[in-house]
C-alpha cells in the first residue's frame, strides 16, 4: 500500500484506537502516531520501525508481525493474548515525534495516567527517554525502572523503536522488552535466532557460509 506524500499529510492530527485487553501485561507507549502508522490505522505501522521485529527477537511474540499494510486480525488476536498492549503520549499523529510541543506532552501524559488507571495493566514501557523527561517533568530520569510509578503501576522507559534511533540495536530493543516483559508476567519464547545472510561460495573468494547479519555490524520512533 502506497501513499503520496500529500496523502499522508492529510494524515496528520488523525488518531487510531488504543490496543489493550481485559489482562494487559505490558502496556508500550509510543510518543505518537505516524502518518502512515494512522493511514493503515496499525501502531508502529512504518516500514523502518522495529518495534514488532523487536517483540519477535525478545520472543514475546512467536512469530514476526508486519503491520506495515494494516494488522491482521489473528495478529491482533496474539499479542491480546500475549498481554500485550498499545498506546501513545500523544494521540494525534505527525511525520516526527519532535514536531511535538512540549505543552503536547504534558497534557498527554495527565490523559496517559487516567488510561493506565482504566486499562490496569502490570506493567508500563514508554519508548523513548527524552520524551519521558519532557511528558512527566522528570530531566533527570534515565532509563530502565523509574522511581516514580502511574497509580500503582511500575514504569520503565525502553529505547524508542524508530529507525531515526541510531543508539539502539534491534538486540538492544529486544532485551529491554523482554525485561519489561517478564517483570509484568510474560513467559519469553524462545529468542529466534538472528537471519543468515547469504555468503558467496569460498571457493570464489567469499566469506564463509553460515555468516549471521548481527554479524555485520549494522544496526538497523511510531
Amino acid at each position: 500500500m502506497r501513499f503520496t506524500r500529500a496523502e499522508l499529510a492529510a494524515f496528520r492530527g488523525h488518531t487510531l484506537p488504543d490496543l489493550y485487553g481485559s489482562d494487559t501485561r505490558v502496556l508500550f507507549v509510543g510518543i505518537n502516531p505516524g502518518l502512515r502508522s494512522v493511514a493503515v490505522q496499525a501502531h508502529f505501522g512504518g516500514g523502518s520501525n522495529r518495534f514488532f521485529p523487536a517483540l519477535h527477537r525478545a520472543g514475546i511474540v512467536d512469530r514476526r508481525i508486519d503491520a506495515s499494510e494494516g494488522l491482521l486480525a489473528q495478529d491482533r488476536a496474539r499479542l491480546l493474548e500475549r498481554g500485550v498492549g498499545i498506546t501513545s503520549i500523544v494521540p494525534a499523529a505527525s511525520a516526527r515525534a519532535d514536531e511535538l510541543t512540549a505543552a503536547e506532552l504534558v497534557a498527554g501524559a495527565v490523559a496517559l495516567a487516567e488510561r493506565i488507571e482504566r486499562i490496569a495493566p502490570a506493567t508500563v514501557a514508554v519508548l523513548g527517554i527524552t520524551a519521558y523527561r519532557t511528558a512527566f517533568g522528570n530531566p533527570d530520569a534515565r532509563p530502565g525502572l523509574q522511581r516514580d510509578r502511574l497509580g500503582d503501576v511500575p514504569v520503565w522507559v525502553v529505547p524508542n523503536p524508530s529507525g531515526l534511533n541510531r543508539h539502539a540495536s534491534l538486540d538492544d530493543l529486544a532485551r529491554a522488552y523482554g525485561e519489561v516483559a517478564v517483570a509484568g508476567g510474560i513467559v519469553l519464547f524462545p529468542t529466534p535466532p538472528p537471519p543468515t545472510v547469504a555468503a558467496p561460495d569460498a571457493a570464489k573468494g567469499g566469506v564463509a557460509a553460515g555468516r549471521t547479519a548481527g554479524s555485520t555490524g549494522r544496526r538497523e520512533c511510531p
